[in-house]
């Protein structure tokens, strides 16, 4: 469940923060938000770049045009979170965390942390996933089309059923890193590519490995 914070605590601390941003660090104090529960709460265009959120309850939260750049979220609770309209996640640290059916539209996670993340079922639409680490991630039906995954490190990713059309940036390369591309979704030129140089992973992977 986490820790539980009052509206007023959370305003303090945001304030806080806002000084020890716009001072960059000589008076306030980076917020602190690690293992606290904000499920559902809606933070709009609030800045919390840097922030220590790492295992926060943000389920279900509507985090609008937030600024979430270089926070730490390791661990973090994020289903069904809405981290969009211009969300920046930029260098984030969302190892670990649960982003299953998150609405990630329009967001900038450019070189963010994802290795080991859940983005099970994830929705997108204009996505910047530059640079991002992916490594071991779970995308399972994550929809993925049309995002930016340019120089994205997708070693050992899940990718069953994703749907993977349209995608800026992807490559062979990156693909061929993929733990599985089994019922997966993708662009004719990159389909007959894996087909005919890694027709492993299309195949249903075993449970074992």
């Amino acid at each position: 469940m986490g820790r539980k914070i009052t509206m007023a605590a959370l305003r303090e601390i945001q304030e806080e923060h806002d000084r020890w941003v716009s001072t960059v660090g000589s008076e306030g104090r980076c917020a602190n938000l690690s293992e606290v529960n904000l499920s559902g709460i809606k933070l709009y265009n609030v800045n919390l770049n840097n922030a220590d959120l790492s295992g926060a309850d943000l389920s279900s939260a509507n985090l609008s045009e937030v600024k979430l750049r270089g926070a730490n979220l390791k661990g973090a609770d994020l289903r069904s979170a809405y981290l969009w309209n211009g969300a920046d996640l930029r260098d984030a640290n969302l190892s670990e965390a649960d982003l299953t059916k998150a609405n990630l539209f329009n967001s900038n996670l450019t070189g963010a942390r994802l290795s080991d993340a859940n983005l099970r079922g994830i929705k997108q639409k204009g996505a910047i996933l530059s640079g991002a680490d992916l490594s071991k991630a779970d995308l399972t039906k994550a929809r993925l089309s049309g995002a930016n995954l340019s120089n994205a490190r997708l070693k050992g990713a899940d990718l069953s059923s994703a749907d993977l059309r349209g995608t800026q940036g992807l490559t062979i390369e990156q693909l061929r890193e993929a733990k599985t591309l089994y019922k997966s979704r993708l662009d004719p030129d990159l389909m007959k590519q894996v087909k005919e140089e890694y027709p492993g992973l299309l195949e249903k992977p075993n449970p074992e490995e």
